[in-house]
């Protein structure tokens, strides 16, 4: 049996497609259109009407426009509370807020060069994150100071056994030709630990070889094996008693080696000093000095390095201590001036307190600084020869130039 299909049936079809279609592509139930099969002109134009009247609403409420006011307060809300939070983190230059060491820079600023200005394009120098990496360093070393007053704690040793194991450190130190770095560092380590720790007069020669095997082992690109220490040491300790010294002292120090020793700052002072090798030779020998008097250890090594280069300059006619050099060292004269009062206390005792120290920097490596400086004290009035012409030690020093 078939199904015939009238020209009617198929119109009244396509005008229920059409009627469907026209709210905005919203689908609707075909109970609110009536029967499609008898849709005649009025009920078109009434289902057209209902169609239109159920499709406003829906157009007004996705445009509507209540909705739009209510994101503009939000974000008119939000955006004083943006602006306050930066407001916070940017402050204008000399604000309470900021920092003493910067304030005193911007105020300087007509009466030093910006010398960092000219290592711009070289990326090792950093020069453009230089000046907080010093401000960083410059918290770290009164954070790693020792105590000065430490020797008061020990029953068995005196300041003078310190300097005796310094000076033997020294001779170490020379004969492996470490960096100058390890043996700053290596005493930095001696002297906290003895600040927290009692230690006998029998143990007194392992923390300090254990002291230096830390140290090369941080500084050094190839550091010594254990066993160089231990022949060095006259094999008085074994490898397994280092090695537990070893674990011992960096639990003591928990672990901290940040150390920011002499020699970094140094390098800062030599930029205002335009890298005078002779300055910064001599400068090295009077910063070592810091390593055998314990007077200094009160002192920062920033404070001992611009000691150092004052000094220095001094012995070798290099001028006044210009704005540069009060910039780049941190430091004035007047500040300085103590330091350097002690260096030259300790240079003008007779005779030379310390051998291996005096012969490390009469060798042409170090350009007889210790010499030179020995001279220049006896010139100057500093320091006068033994009553038989020369003390023991700066003849040898003689001899070995």
């Amino acid at each position: 049996m078939t199904t015939r299909v009238t020209r009617a049936k198929s119109g009244s079809g396509l005008v229920s497609k059409q009627s469907s279609t026209i709210a905005g592509g919203i689908t609707r139930k075909r109970a609110a259109l009536g029967d499609v099969s008898n849709v005649n002109k009025e009920n078109a134009k009434a289902v057209l009407k209902a169609a239109a009247a159920a499709v406003k609403p829906r157009i007004t409420t996705r445009s509507s426009s209540t909705s739009l006011p209510k994101v503009k307060e939000e974000a008119s809300v939000a955006e004083p509370a943006k602006k306050k939070r930066t407001n916070t983190k940017v402050e204008a230059p000399g604000s309470k807020h900021e920092p003493t060491r910067k304030k005193i820079k911007v105020s300087d600023t007509k009466d030093w060069d910006d010398l960092d200005a000219e290592d711009a394009s070289d990326p090792l120098m950093v020069s453009e994150y230089v000046v907080e990496i010093f401000d960083y360093m410059n918290e770290l070393e009164i954070s790693t100071l020792p105590n000065p007053d430490y020797m008061a704690t020990q029953k068995d040793l005196q300041w003078s056994m310190r300097g005796i194991l310094v000076d033997w450190l020294i001779e170490v130190h020379a004969k492996f030709r470490l960096l100058p770095e390890t043996l700053f560092l290596a005493i930095n380590i001696i002297d906290r630990f003895l600040s927290l720790r009692v230690v006998s007069l029998a143990k007194l020669q392992l923390v300090g070889i254990t002291a230096m095997f830390i140290a090369a082992k941080y500084e050094e690109v190839l550091a010594p094996s254990i066993q160089s220490f231990v022949y060095m040491a006259d094999n008085g300790y074994t490898d397994d008693e280092i090695l537990t010294a070893e674990r011992y002292v960096l639990g003591v120090l928990d672990f901290n080696l940040s150390y920011p020793n002499p020699m970094n700052f140094l390098r800062r002072n030599s930029k205002a000093d335009n890298y005078d090798i002779q300055t910064r030779t001599v400068a090295k020998y009077f910063m070592e000095i810091s390593c055998l008097d314990h007077r200094f250890l009160k002192y920062p090594p920033s404070m001992i390095a611009a000691a150092g280069m004052y000094l220095a300059r001094r012995t070798l006619y290099r001028g006044d201590w210009d704005a540069n050099l009060v910039h780049y060292s941190g430091y004035k004269e007047s500040e300085i001036k103590p330091v350097e009062a002690l260096m030259l206390d300790y240079l003008g005792s007779e005779p030379v307190r310390h051998d291996a120290f005096f012969k490390k920097y009469a060798n042409k490596k170090f350009m007889k600084a210790s010499i030179f400086v020995r001279d220049w004290l006896i010139k100057h009035g500093y320091s006068k020869p033994s009553e038989n012409g020369e003390d023991r030690n700066y003849k040898q020093g003689r001899m070995l130039a």
